[in-house]
């Protein structure tokens, strides 16, 4: 099958898992991440189970656009569309003043988003219409993996459904860039 058939069907089994409460395990613009619905609270269940990580981490989550951003963060800060659109790499921003997104996705009173570049994703993210958590495909404290063949089959196994597409890939990025506004609203890297 071609990468635009794969790509095509991908999306529309991607998106009927979504909306069944299941998890994917998919290819980003950074590296291989396991997701699943954000506004789902059983799906943060399942994923934390498969990474065998604790619930006091929170996990990534990734919208399509700016105008996604804003129906789940209030209050953004006046210069993140500035910078979203200058910073050439993926950068994902730790938000304040949450709205719409269940308790799971919430930490500290905060949740890291970013709007996700990688066509195959945001093809996902807005034909799904909703934010789909991004978390690395690997056992909590393993290193991640940046081809899907890095990825353990026992992760595999624990997966409802697995991207074709770019399975041949290998990702040359690691996780996104961390960032947050600080109370004098500067930014600040986290990592």
């Amino acid at each position: 099958m071609s990468e635009n058939g794969k790509f095509s069907e991908d999306l529309k089994n991607c998106i009927q898992a979504l909306e069944l409460g299941q998890t994917i395990l998919y290819p980003t613009d950074t590296i291989w991440g396991i997701g699943g619905d954000a506004l789902n609270p059983l799906v943060y269940e399942k994923i934390f189970q498969i990474k065998a990580r604790p619930a006091t981490k929170s996990f990534i989550l990734l919208v399509d656009s700016i105008e996604m951003l804003y129906q789940y963060v209030d209050k953004i800060h006046p210069r993140i569309d500035l910078l979203l659109s200058l910073y050439d790499k993926p950068l994902t921003i730790v938000y304040q003043n949450i709205k719409s997104l269940p308790d799971a996705a919430i930490l500290n009173n905060t949740v890291a988003m970013r709007i996700c570049k990688d066509p195959f994703c945001n093809s996902l993210i807005k034909t799904f219409g909703r934010p789909i958590i991004s978390t690395s495909a690997n056992i909590s404290g393993q290193k991640p993996a940046h081809s899907y063949n890095q990825i353990s089959s026992d992760i595999k196994s624990r997966i409802d459904y697995i991207v074709k597409h770019r399975q041949a890939e290998n990702i040359s990025s690691g996780p996104s860039a961390l960032a947050k506004y600080n109370d004098e609203g500067e930014l600040e890297f986290l990592r």
